[in-house]
């Protein structure tokens, strides 16, 4: 049973630019860019999403974004739109949330769009941004993280969240997740569990509930909702094919709502399986970038 006093929150502290072609791996241009355009350069927009659920006792995040500490040669190849402590200042300015307020954070996989803004440099120190948090991380994919393939270890910057974990394992407010699915966390009566996926990166964590499930990079954006439109930066694209199969028929027959980390001019959507495949339904729209929406409010 799900609290009647949960409330979820959409917030895009933050843009970024990726090349279209790499975003949609083996699908040709003249298809993918009649659903995202690209500019001059190939780059599509892109959001950095994070899910802010409020529950009686916890405010959790999942996700958050690309922080805002990068050598500006970065941030002009991903053409980053950050301002200062980006996450913290939405949600102090949208949903007066402050950092020391944090509960409970959740990075769906490591990947430098996904866990920057959960650290911060301090002088010549990274530290963490939530300091009362309590860390729920995946540990194969931590392991993994520390030693990447040749292929993705550009998406890895441990100098910048090693640092960050380490902190938190030291306070001992890691959660380590060890399975392929289970519990993250419980809240009187508000259970988060989570499912794994393997063909992005390894045991990339998917956090769900009885209304939402947090899709991460197995299907970015709603542009991405056919099982063949991997992106190129997938480890295992064909394993991805079939994980979103899985996920999407987990999807339906549980009645979720997909979020979408990296869709820009949506938050997320149902799904709906049809003779032609899979299509996206109740598209939900999210009204400006930087604008705290209310996902449900029972």
């Amino acid at each position: 049973m799900q609290s009647t006093k949960t409330q979820y929150y959409s917030v895009v502290p933050s843009e970024f630019k990726l090349d279209g072609g790499a975003m949609f791996g083996i699908i040709p241009k003249p298809l993918w860019e009649k659903k995202i355009h690209s500019d001059e350069t190939n780059r599509i927009n892109m959001a950095l999403r994070v899910l802010v659920i409020k529950t009686q006792e916890k405010i959790i995040l999942i996700d958050s974004g690309i922080g805002d500490y990068h050598p500006e040669k970065f941030q002009d190849r991903h053409n980053i739109n950050a301002s200062k402590s980006p996450l913290v200042a939405t949600l102090e300015k949208n949903l007066n949330i402050t950092a020391e307020q944090i509960t409970d954070i959740i990075p769906s996989h490591l990947h430098f769009d996904h866990v920057g803004g959960f650290s911060q440099k301090i002088g010549n120190e990274i530290k963490p941004v939530f300091p009362n948090a309590t860390l729920h991380l995946h540990r194969q994919h931590y392991e993994y993280s520390l030693n990447p393939k040749l292929r993705d270890a550009g998406s890895f910057q441990k100098h910048y969240f090693e640092p960050m974990i380490e902190e938190y394992k030291n306070k001992s407010l890691i959660n380590w997740l060890t399975k392929d699915s289970g519990l993250i966390l419980k809240d009187n009566d508000y259970e988060l569990n989570y499912r794994c996926s393997h063909g992005h990166t390894p045991f990339q964590v998917h956090p769900y509930d009885n209304d939402l499930i947090f899709m991460g990079d197995l299907t970015p954006t709603h542009a991405h909702i056919s099982p063949v439109w991997v992106m190129g930066y997938d480890m295992q694209p064909g394993v991805s094919s079939d994980e979103r199969i899985e996920f999407y028929d987990f999807v339906q027959k549980n009645q979720l709502t997909m979020i979408y980390d990296h869709d820009i001019e949506y938050w997320g959507s149902k799904v709906e399986k049809s003779e032609k495949g899979y299509k996206a339904i109740d598209l939900q729209p999210q009204s400006h970038p930087s604008f705290a929406q209310i996902l449900k409010h029972d």
